[in-house]
C-alpha cells in the first residue's frame, strides 16, 4: 500500500503527506459566514475535509480538526469596504446580529448533521476571539508590517515583500498586474498601497457590529480572523489548510502573510482547495435561478428538479468525482448515483447478515480471492492518490460483486476461506460506512416493520391470497423499495 499524497496547492504538486509530529495532524478549515443558509458549493468543500478527515482518523492519526464559525468582518463584496453580511441581514430582518449568527449555525449544523459529517474537534467563533485579533494587530504594528491610518489598520504588503517575502505565491497572482486590475474605491485614501488589506476597520456610526479597540470604535478583518484562530488552536505552524477555490485569493493568501509576519513562520505546510460546482455546464449562481440549497434538493422543491434526492444520494453523487475537478449536476448524474447508492445501501445490509459457511467438499478459488484482496488495496491506493474518491468508489462496486455472488448462492462462502470472506465482509461494511461516510437510509417504519411485512407476504402467498401480497408488493414499491423472491429465502431491496 502506498503513502498518502495529497496536492499542495502551494506548491502545485502532490507531496507525501508528513505532519509535522509524527502521528499528530493539525487541519484547519475555513467555515461558513453564517448570514444565509448554507449552499452546495459549502457541502461539498466540507464534504473533502470530512473524507480526508475520517480518513485521517481511519489510519491511525490523533488529528485536531478546526473549523470556524465566521460571525463578524466578513463584508458585502469581500473586500475591505461596505456593510457587514451579517450586519445587513440583521437591519433588514429587525434582529439582534447574534439572533441571524445562531439561526444559521443551527441551518449549518442540521444540513451537515442530515450529510453524516462528523463534528470538527474545535468549532471557535470570530467574535470569541476578538482580544487575540486585537494583539495580533499590535503584533504586526510593532513589527512594522502594519499600520494605522484613520481608526483603522491596515498589513503592509510593501514592507511583507520587501522583507524577502512573496505575497502572491499562493494563488499565482503577481502585485503588479495586481495593481493594475485595482480599481479606486472608497478608503483607497487611507491605504500606502490600494493592495492593502485591513486587519481591523473603524466602524461608521450606522455599522451595528462594533467593539473598542486602541484605534476607536471598530471590528475586525475578515482574513485576521482565521488567521488568530487557527494560531491559537493549532500552533504557528500546522499541516493542512483547506477550503474552496474561491477563497484561495485574497483570503487564504492574507492568511499566509498575516501568519508569517507574525511568528517568522510560513503557517501551513499543505494548502487543499475543492473545486466549484457547475449546472448542466453553467456555473451555479443565484443570477442564473440555477443554485440550489441543500433542503430543494432533499425536498425536490425547486423548477430544475425532476424529483427529490436523499442526502446519501447527494454525498454518492459528490464522491464520485474528484474534489479538485469541477463538478456538473444534472437530473440524469442525479439518477444514476441514486442507483449507484442503492446498490452499495442494498449491499451494506447483505452483508452484515452474510455468515461463514465452511464447506470441505468446496475448493478455494485463487482467483477470486486474488481479486477480492487486490480492490481492498486498490480502495486505500486511491485514497493515498489525494483523497481520489472516485476510483475507490469502483473498488467497492468489486467487493459488492462479491458480496451479492454469495447472497444469491453464486458463490460458495467456503470457495473464499473463512479468512478472505470475513476480510470482504469487514471492508466492504467498514470502507463504505466508516470511511466514505455512506449511511443507510431507513424508512420511518423501521427494520423490524419491514421484516414482519416480509413475513406476512411469505405467509399470504403460501395461502395463495395474491390479493395480500400485490398489497405488500405495492407498499414496497410506493417507498422505492422491491421484494426479492428468491429460490432460498424472500428479502426486501432499495429499487435500483
Amino acid at each position: 500500500m502506498q503513502a498518502l499524497k495529497l496536492y499542495n496547492s502551494l506548491s502545485r504538486k502532490k507531496e507525501l503527506f508528513e505532519p509535522l509530529n509524527p502521528g499528530y495532524v493539525g487541519m484547519y478549515v475555513c467555515g461558513p459566514t453564517v448570514y444565509n443558509n448554507v449552499h452546495l458549493g459549502n457541502i461539498r468543500t466540507f464534504l473533502t475535509f470530512d473524507i480526508l478527515y475520517r480518513y485521517l482518523l481511519h489510519t491511525g492519526y490523533k488529528v485536531r480538526y478546526v473549523r470556524n464559525i465566521t460571525d463578524v468582518g466578513h463584508l458585502v463584496g469581500d473586500g475591505d469596504e461596505g456593510e457587514d453580511k451579517i450586519g445587513k441581514i440583521a437591519k433588514l430582518e429587525k434582529l439582534e446580529p447574534m439572533e441571524v449568527v445562531q439561526r444559521y449555525t443551527n441551518d449549518f449544523h442540521d444540513v451537515l448533521n442530515q450529510f453524516n459529517f462528523l463534528p470538527p474537534s474545535i468549532e471557535p467563533s470570530a467574535t470569541g476571539h476578538l482580544i487575540e485579533q486585537i494583539e495580533a494587530v499590535q503584533d504586526l504594528i510593532q513589527k512594522g508590517l502594519a499600520y494605522e491610518s484613520n481608526g483603522s489598520v491596515y498589513f503592509d504588503i510593501n514592507k511583507y515583500n520587501e522583507a524577502g517575502n512573496n505575497y502572491g505565491k499562493l494563488s499565482g497572482r503577481i502585485l503588479e498586474d495586481l495593481l493594475n486590475e485595482t480599481r479606486a474605491l472608497d478608503g483607497q485614501a487611507e491605504k500606502r498601497n490600494p493592495l492593502d488589506f485591513a486587519l481591523w476597520k473603524k466602524a461608521a456610526p450606522e455599522h451595528i457590529m462594533q467593539w473598542n479597540s486602541p484605534w476607536g470604535k471598530g471590528f475586525p478583518g475578515w482574513h485576521l480572523e482565521c488567521t488568530c484562530m487557527s494560531v491559537k488552536y493549532l500552533g504557528n505552524q500546522f499541516d493542512i489548510h483547506g477550503g474552496g477555490m474561491d477563497l484561495k485569493f485574497p483570503h487564504h493568501e492574507c492568511e499566509i502573510a498575516q501568519g508569517k509576519g507574525l511568528t517568522g513562520e510560513d503557517p501551513v505546510r499543505y494548502w487543499m482547495h475543492s473545486n466549484m460546482l457547475t449546472v448542466n455546464g453553467q456555473k451555479m449562481s443565484k443570477s442564473l435561478g440555477n443554485s440550489f440549497l441543500p433542503r430543494e434538493l432533499i425536498t425536490g422543491d425547486h423548477p430544475l428538479l425532476e424529483q427529490a434526492y436523499s442526502p446519501m444520494t447527494v454525498r454518492f453523487f459528490m464522491l464520485q468525482s474528484h474534489y479538485r475537478s469541477t463538478l456538473d449536476f444534472s437530473n440524469d448524474a442525479l439518477k444514476a448515483a441514486q442507483k449507484g447508492y442503492r446498490r452499495m445501501l442494498n449491499g451494506m445490509k447483505i452483508a452484515k447478515d452474510l455468515t461463514y459457511e465452511p464447506n470441505a467438499e468446496v475448493d478455494l478459488d485463487e482467483k477470486k480471492i486474488a481479486d477480492i484482496q487486490k480492490a481492498i488495496s486498490g480502495f486505500y491506493d486511491a485514497l493515498n492518490d489525494d483523497l481520489n474518491t472516485a476510483v475507490g468508489l469502483a473498488q467497492l462496486f468489486t467487493l459488492l460483486k462479491y458480496v451479492n455472488m454469495i447472497y444469491m448462492n453464486q458463490l460458495a462462502s467456503a470457495a473464499l476461506g473463512e479468512e478472505t470472506f470475513e476480510a470482504l465482509k469487514k471492508n466492504f461494511i467498514l470502507l463504505t460506512q466508516e470511511i466514505l461516510g455512506l449511511a443507510e437510509e431507513v424508512p420511518g417504519d423501521g427494520e423490524s416493520v419491514l421484516k414482519g411485512m416480509l413475513s406476512l407476504y411469505k405467509e399470504y402467498k403460501a395461502a395463495q391470497q395474491y390479493d395480500k401480497v400485490d398489497e405488500i408488493r405495492a407498499y414496497f414499491k410506493n417507498n422505492r423499495m422491491v421484494i426479492k423472491d428468491m429460490k432460498h429465502k424472500i428479502d426486501w431491496a432499495w429499487e435500483e
